[in-house]
């Protein structure tokens, strides 16, 4: 039995897990879908303090109190910055790190640091005229790679606000032991020339990582959750003692 910690990206909620971790635990495993501070049932907890920081704790704070070890711990979208800050404080209790297109700091950067001046500054802009100066409100012109009505319907409803605070934090990557963790990236290239696309061409190339490539949009756990529950599951098979 392998533990999985899924985390969820930007706007989004530990809810998008829901058709991948249910065939994560058909097959036996113990899957977890926390929603960081301020996104999913707990927007209600969004302040102009909520940072990356705020749900490294987050993930520290579930792998503490369920006293969990041997953990495949997947990171979509901005959940690639919380799972490396996270790796870094309790490299101890992992034994796998999934990047499911997902943004890959190294240490001192910020989400911000991948991402064209003209989209920083039009996050800066949101906030301001949208988002109380804190608050991303999501785009209702961007279906995450979802095309399917009935998927849309479900998601849109359940899209919040984003805290602009954690895309501005830098994350301290410096433990030995976090570095040493295996690792896969995980590209959705469908249509893919996005901006996740300068990871898929750095990592494909690197070998200390595992590099995969699914034929789906940004949300795959929403538009492939079998391909992309099959792919956790080999994942997990490797980390078997």
């Amino acid at each position: 039995m392998t533990n999985y910690l899924l985390v969820h990206g930007a706007w989004h909620g530990g809810w998008c897990w829901k058709r991948t971790a249910r065939l994560l635990r058909a097959a036996g495993h113990d899957v977890f879908t926390p929603s960081l501070t301020g996104l999913g049932e707990r927007e209600h907890l969004l302040t102009a303090n909520t940072g990356l920081d705020t749900h490294i704790q987050d993930l520290l704070g579930v792998l503490e109190y369920e006293d969990l070890r041997d953990v495949v711990l997947v990171g979509h979208s901005y959940g690639g910055m919380v799972i490396a800050g996270a790796a870094e404080k309790a490299a101890e209790r992992l034994v796998h790190l999934g990047y499911l297109d997902a943004f890959v700091p190294g240490d001192g950067q910020s989400l911000t640091d991948f991402l064209p001046p003209e989209i920083l500054e039009g996050l800066h802009e949101m906030a301001r005229q949208e988002g109380d100066g804190y608050k991303l409100p999501f785009s209702p012109t961007d279906n995450f790679g979802v095309n399917n009505e009935d998927d849309l319907a479900w998601i849109r409803p359940r899209l919040n606000s984003h805290p602009l605070k954690t895309m501005l934090d830098t994350v301290r990557l410096t433990n030995p032991k976090a570095a040493e963790i295996p690792r896969t990236y995980v590209y959705c290239n469908n249509p893919g020339g996005d901006m996740f696309g300068q990871f898929a061409v750095r990592l494909s190339s690197d070998k200390t990582w595992q590099y995969r490539e699914l034929a789906t949009g940004h949300d795959a756990m929403i538009t492939e959750p079998q391909q992309l529950a099959g792919l956790l599951l080999e994942v997990g098979d490797r980390t078997d003692p």
